[in-house]
C-alpha cells in the first residue's frame, strides 16, 4: 500500500487511462469472436477440415485396398497370376451382366 499512497495523481490518470485502452482492445476482440461471420466462418473451416480428414481417410483406405486386390492378382515381377485373374474377371463381367438386365427390365 506504501506504493499505492506515493503514486501522484498523473500517475493514477496514465493507468486508468492504459487500462481502458486493455479493456477497448479486449471489448473489440470479443466483438470480432462473436460477430455472426466470424462464427459461420470458424464452423466453415472446421467443416473444412473434417471433410478433409474423411477423405484423406477414405483415399488411404481405398489406396490400401487396391494394393492389396493388386497383390493377390500380380506377382512381384509384374506377372498376371490367371488363375486368380480370370474368376475375378468373370465375376465382374457376370455382374455387369445382371445389372445390365436389371437396368433393361425397369426401363420397360
Amino acid at each position: 500500500m506504501a506504493d499505492a499512497d506515493a503514486r501522484t495523481p498523473a500517475q493514477i490518470e496514465a493507468d486508468i487511462k492504459r487500462r481502458r485502452e486493455q479493456l477497448a482492445e479486449t471489448l473489440d476482440e470479443i466483438g470480432v469472436r462473436v460477430h455472426p461471420k466470424t462464427i459461420v466462418g470458424d464452423a466453415k473451416a472446421k467443416a473444412a477440415a473434417r471433410v478433409d480428414h474423411t477423405l484423406g481417410r477414405a483415399y488411404v483406405g481405398a489406396n490400401r485396398f487396391v494394393s492389396d486386390v493388386k497383390g493377390q492378382l500380380v506377382t512381384a515381377d509384374g506377372q498376371v497370376r490367371l488363375e486368380r485373374a480370370v474368376p475375378v474377371a468373370l465375376l465382374v463381367v457376370g455382374l455387369v451382366g445382371l445389372l445390365a438386365v436389371g437396368t433393361r427390365r425397369r426401363k420397360d
